[in-house]
């Protein structure tokens, strides 16, 4: 069993940082929440003072935080974690964060014999939970090797995106596709019940036509066909549109940068940028049905 110092322990990170005290690590733990820390503390994990003393003596180091300003102020500084690391330590970046910024960090790890992969996840809270997350993870091949064993005690697939920054390239491109497909989804239901057809009989047709897609099948945002999704539970999140919006932010900026056209992801970030704006941000992402029909 691995020696683990995790940072971050926020919806998705608490629960990450459960399941590998599960799997039988020691795990310590640093999170400015009180709160967070004393939940995993009692679930067993060892509490730091800072995330350099989370990073120091440990064979592992797991981060879930939010932005990319983060990664940088927790992994840079005299008493940031490369500082602080012990040569030989892994990092694991969880965090989903602009790729500049993560190739930035992942370069800085290297210049002081670290190794590091970004390694964001799909799969929302409850993947996290029960411990089924994708990982998209970018970095050098001996690093994924180190750092598979470590993600399988959370995840359930784990892919090799390629090089440093690539985990988050796949994980901006893949919700980039989702958000778009949310809202054709979503467009799709308003319009049959305009024309007169029920939701669930549009469902049973398009299911199986070729209009079917996950954001129809696996996460229907219309009340009624799929019971496990959110439009069933008042669009509690799930994965909240906030974060979707982050996202799609994050894939914009990415496109402006590497000169890729992408009108729709332009357009998605934009219907998003409408629920922020109307303090609605906090309901799941697949409400943007009820924006889009006039309900909030």
């Amino acid at each position: 069993m691995a020696t683990i110092g995790f940072i971050g322990l926020g919806n998705m990170g608490g629960p990450m940082a459960r399941n590998l005290l599960k799997a039988g690590h020691n795990v310590t733990v640093f999170d400015l929440s009180e709160t967070a820390v004393a939940g995993l503390k009692d679930a067993g994990a060892l509490v730091a003072a800072s995330a350099g003393e989370a990073a120091s003596g440990v064979d592992v180091v797991v981060s879930m935080l939010p932005a990319g300003r983060h990664v940088e102020a927790v992994y840079g500084g005299s008493d940031g974690v490369i500082a602080k690391a012990d040569k030989g330590t892994l990092l694991i970046d969880s965090s989903t964060i602009d790729v500049a910024t993560a190739r930035k960090v992942a370069a800085q790890a290297a210049d002081s014999g670290l190794a590091m992969v970004d390694a964001p996840v799909s799969g929302g809270v409850g993947g996290a939970e029960g411990g089924t997350l994708t990982f998209m993870v970018g970095g050098e091949a001996d690093a994924f090797a180190q750092a598979n064993p470590i993600l399988e005690n959370m995840g359930k697939n784990i892919f090799h995106a390629g090089g440093a920054g690539n985990g988050q390239a796949a994980k901006i491109c893949n919700n980039m596709l989702l958000g778009i497909s949310m809202i054709g989804t979503a467009e799709a239901f308003n319009l049959a019940d305009k024309l007169g057809l029920d939701a669930q009989t549009f469902f049973d047709i398009s299911s199986t036509a070729s209009g079917q897609c996950w954001s129809m099948t696996s996460y229907c945002p219309a009340e009624g066909p799929v019971p496990t999704s959110p439009a069933n539970n008042d669009y509690r999140p799930g994965f909240a549109a906030g974060m979707m919006l982050k996202d799609l932010r994050l894939a914009q900026e990415a496109a402006a940068q590497s000169q890729a056209p992408t009108p729709l992801g332009s357009e998605a970030a934009s219907l998003y940028g409408l629920m922020e704006a109307a303090g609605k941000d906090g309901l799941d992402f697949s409400g943007i049905i009820k924006m889009l029909r006039g309900d909030l």
